[in-house]
């Protein structure tokens, strides 16, 4: 039987065995080899089942469990395999980024999502504020630029949006929309009185401004790609 040591998240055994009796191959990992699963596994400790993430952890490993498989391979899979985390609550989020975002976006996106998931809405906010504050920062001029905002606007993100929508920097059906971050965004970071309508709102427009200021110009340039190398 396979078997993994992994800290238990049910009985908090720190370095305990798992017996893994089954697993389920769930994406790639940032290069091609590096597989991940999620393995149903029951700790010794306490008996109980986790579905624990692992990972491909070496190139040389790729591809040594497909036969037999995860579950039926015989003895350890900690040389094989790096143990990445669990499925818990917060991955019940079911918002998947909008395409294309820089990481730092889209790491804040996926915790933004996971809090929300959880019912942790202030936290929820100031991550889609996050968001917000990252993708719309390379959208001002220079500081030497004398035409730009002054330092307040552009460290205050109220102001830079509105900066932005006044200068043409942002499409202007956008404007109501963004009024939710620098009110309910400025809630949740320091006063922490947000609902989940707040949140949700938050989590609209950043939606709303990724997929404009990412995913749109992205797929316009593939789609340009596209008809460049058609035959003429």
């Amino acid at each position: 039987m396979a078997e993994i040591v992994a800290d238990c998240p049910r009985c908090r055994a720190q370095k305990t065995t798992f017996d893994v009796l089954g697993a389920n191959e769930i994406a790639e990992g940032r290069n091609d080899w590096q597989r991940r699963f999620e393995a149903y596994s029951v700790c010794r400790h306490c008996k109980r089942a986790t579905l624990l993430g692992i990972q491909v952890d070496q190139y040389a490993y790729r591809d040594f469990y497909e036969d037999p498989g995860i579950s039926k391979f015989k003895g350890s899979l900690n040389p094989y395999f790096r143990v990445i985390g669990y499925v818990s609550l917060k991955d019940d989020a079911g918002i998947d980024p909008p395409e294309h975002l820089p990481k730092d976006v889209e790491s804040a996106f996926r915790e933004g999502t996971a809090c929300l998931a959880i019912k942790c809405t202030n936290a929820a906010g100031t991550m889609f504020r996050l968001c917000v504050d990252f993708a719309t920062q390379e959208l001002l001029p220079p500081n030497e630029d004398a035409n730009g905002p002054n330092a307040k606007v552009r460290r205050d993100l109220g102001l830079r949006l509105q900066w932005l929508f006044n200068n043409g920097k942002l499409p202007t059906e956008l404007h109501d929309l963004a009024l939710c971050v620098k009110e309910d965004g400025n809630d949740g970071a320091h006063r922490g009185t947000l609902t989940e309508a707040d949140a949700n709102d938050l989590l609209d427009f950043t939606v709303q401004l990724l997929e404009r200021r990412y995913t749109l110009p992205k797929r316009l340039e593939a789609a340009a790609a596209r008809r460049a190398a058609r035959p003429r």
